[in-house]
């Protein structure tokens, strides 16, 4: 069974590239621009197996989104997976911590990816 992704990401370039690599692969692919958007298509969309959340994204960041989706007993088992340029010391612990089930960092590390996302 092909599994689906939701991709949630303000720039668009990301998106592109994102699902891209993971349609070669034999992903299905939905996208969202803003976070709100990305948690309306999670609840609505019962076939998302894993979402792909950027972190750093204007008026409502990956963090809040985070938080939103894993108190929201509907949709908290969906396994989130952050994929952000903060990679300082610390921020994968941080993001970790704020509920994210898995971390990638940017630029995305496709071998890695495909990896994490076997996992769920």
């Amino acid at each position: 069974m092909r599994k689906t992704i939701l991709i949630i990401d303000d720039d668009t370039r990301n998106i592109f590239a994102l699902s891209a690599v993971l349609r070669a692969k034999h992903f299905d692919c939905i996208t969202a621009t803003s976070a709100p958007e990305g948690i309306a298509l999670l609840r609505s969309n019962q076939q998302i197996t894993a979402v792909l959340m950027d972190i750093m994204m204007p008026d409502m960041d990956g963090y809040e989104a985070i938080k939103i989706i894993k108190n929201d007993v509907a949709i908290a088992s969906v396994p989130v997976i952050a994929v952000t340029a903060k990679a300082m010391q610390g921020d994968e612990t941080k993001i970790l911590d704020e509920g994210a089930d898995a971390y990638i960092s940017k630029p995305v590390d496709v071998d890695k990816l495909l990896k994490v996302l076997s996992q769920f």
